[in-house]
């Protein structure tokens, strides 16, 4: 242990931590100063790399100490912190931004961006763990009813850029942007997964391209029916195949390059609108009793294989065609990783004791089986996805759509209403920060993938 920092310096800042009293402006001044003690007890340490054993029990103990704290300070005061925030919720604001307002104005609640920008390049087995706070945070949110409602109104929300592109799509019926691309296809549009190097593997720098292009399919009035495919690839084994998509980029997360956020941006964004739909900003929250949506029917397209992430897309989508050799899987045990909404709308799909082989013991599902059809509703035979897309396009577009977001929120409010999708993510949220975090996670990178002889 550093000469600065002593076992007495601990004990005297463990005992000084603040009770929650209930007064909102009291117990925020207390908490702050508790935390800004506990940043500069942490400051004095080594670098997280560079820490020994008594190091690292030390950063343990003001780490864990700090949390409780704030969580305590969250159970009593989220709604007060969110409507400050969202001045009153009469405001939307996504999960980034919203992130950024608590750092600022709530010092020590979650980390600054001045804070996460002095890992940037690190991997993720060398980073301090910082945004497992983020994690709390939205957790508390998600947590209350008032808050959490309006929250994922906003994550519902188009993106700017999907308004700002939507007269060049009208126009063209073509976009295309990193990570993913949109073409009208009569009355369909088909939504393409774009990540060739990883077989189209999902990362930070495909997650803002992806929502924009669902988001487009979605405003664009002239588009009835949706498609979701994967492009061509550049592994050898794949070379010019189209594959669905590999799920999260093994090679990104083991590197650091995948922040903790980015899950839920994926899972209450462009996931969510798949199954939900478009909110709109001057409507109620978009439950089933409430505001209304943007819906249309989606179709995934699933080539070669649908794995971790891009098996959850399957669950949320209203028709799969599968190519027959192709197959699914949802790795969570070897990646170390919650697999997104997937212990939720799994069991729906397969039944409890096959979800759980599935995401517990590493179950395959082949495409072309009993189990696989549970999920996949058409296959496809090698080399017939073009025309099977083109026939399921005619085949629901021929007598229009009408009643397809009647019978989507029919189904919704019997499996998956709006506050259930909060709770579920209320947990996930501080859940999946901790295994994003946890040593199991490197290891099982390093031991499943290779991923330390990986170049991202």
């Amino acid at each position: 242990m550093t000469d600065t920092l002593t076992h007495g310096a601990i004990e005297q800042w463990l005992k000084s931590e603040p009770a929650v009293s209930g007064d909102f402006a009291a117990d925020r001044e207390a908490v702050a100063k508790f935390w800004s003690r506990a940043s500069q007890l942490l400051g004095s340490l080594p670098q997280p790399a560079q820490r020994q054993d008594g190091d690292r029990k030390a950063a343990r103990s003001i780490l864990e100490a700090a949390r409780k704290s704030r969580v305590n300070f969250l159970r009593r005061h989220v709604d007060a912190i969110y409507d400050d925030l969202t001045a009153r919720r009469t405001h939307f604001v996504k999960i980034n931004e919203l992130i950024d307002a608590a750092a600022q104005k709530y010092p020590g609640l979650v980390p600054s961006a001045e804070d996460i920008a002095a890992e940037e390049g690190l991997r993720q087995s060398q980073k301090a763990g910082l945004e497992i706070d983020q994690g709390l945070f939205i957790s508390a949110v998600l947590r209350s009813e008032r808050s959490g409602r309006h929250f994922c109104h906003a994550m519902l929300l188009p993106r700017e850029a999907a308004r700002r592109l939507l007269p060049k799509f009208v126009k063209d019926g073509h976009i295309e942007l990193p990570g993913a691309s949109i073409d009208r296809h009569g009355k369909g549009a088909i939504v393409t997964f774009r990540n060739p190097r990883f077989l189209n593997a999902e990362d930070q720098t495909t997650l803002a391209g992806m929502e924009t292009c669902v988001d487009l399919a979605l405003l664009d009035d002239s588009v009835e029916v949706v498609v979701l495919r994967g492009m061509p690839v550049e592994h050898p084994k794949y070379k010019d195949r189209h594959v669905f998509g590999a799920g999260i980029n093994l090679t990104h997360l083991y590197h650091g390059r995948i922040p903790f956020l980015w899950y839920l941006e994926r899972d209450l964004g462009y996931v969510n609108k798949l199954y939900r739909g478009l909110a709109l900003p001057d409507d109620a929250a978009p439950d089933e009793f409430g505001g209304q949506t943007i819906e249309k029917p989606w179709i995934a397209a699933v080539e070669a294989f649908a794995i971790g992430g891009h098996c959850q897309i399957l669950l949320a989508v209203d028709y799969v065609l599968a190519e027959q050799t192709a197959y699914l899987t949802l790795p969570a045990r070897k990646e170390g990783i919650i697999p997104g909404a997937a212990n939720m709308r799994l069991p729906r799909a397969v039944g409890d004791r096959i979800a759980r082989q599935a995401i517990q013991y590493e179950k395959r599902l082949e495409c072309d089986s009993p189990e696989g059809r549970l999920i996949c509703d058409e296959i496809v035979e090698p080399g017939q996805m073009d025309a099977a897309i083109d026939r399921v396009i005619k085949g629901l577009t021929s007598s229009g759509v009408v009643s397809a977001a009647s019978n989507r929120r029919a189904f919704r409010i019997t499996q998956e209403p709006l506050d259930m999708f909060r709770e579920y993510f209320a947990v996930y949220a501080r859940e999946q920060a901790y295994c994003h975090f946890s040593p199991a996670l490197i290891g099982n990178l390093e031991r499943y993938w290779d991923a330390a002889n990986r170049k991202p």
